[in-house]
């Protein structure tokens, strides 16, 4: 009677490593915090992307609505001074002149503040469609 090929012992396995880990995630506070800045001045459409991993120079993009140039400006100037009672400067801001898209940098999170056109021209959260994201109301 033939034998039978039987299947090769497996290699004893070394036991799994434990898991890293995982970084506290120190910039979704200032997301929230820029998002209900923006509520305050009722900014619509608040949305936050978790860009982690898809891009070096940001964690969170807070993306938002103004209804006017006007009202831009008072969004953005409120999340500047939300922030910064809460000891949080800015890097850096541009696009005051126009109000059609200011955008105000804290590093590891990026506000978006824009007028509905610009918004939907722009599509940022098509851009990053990658992104897992959640709405702030």
């Amino acid at each position: 009677r033939p034998k039978r090929a039987t299947a090769p012992a497996a290699a004893p396995s070394a036991p799994a490593a434990p898991a890293a880990p995982a970084a506290p995630d120190t910039a979704r506070p200032t997301a929230l915090a820029i998002a209900h800045a923006g509520l305050d001045k009722k900014a619509e459409d608040v949305t936050v992307l978790d860009v982690r991993g898809l891009t070096s120079y940001a964690d969170y993009f807070v993306v938002m609505t103004a209804e006017s140039d006007r009202q831009a400006g008072a969004i953005a100037d409120h999340v500047e001074q939300t922030m910064k009672a809460q000891g949080i400067t800015k890097v850096g801001v541009e696009g005051y002149e126009g109000g059609r898209w200011i955008l105000v940098d804290y590093g590891d999170v990026v506000a978006h503040v824009m007028n509905r056109e610009s918004r939907g021209f722009y599509d940022l959260e098509g851009l990053w469609a990658d992104a897992p994201r959640f709405t702030v109301a």
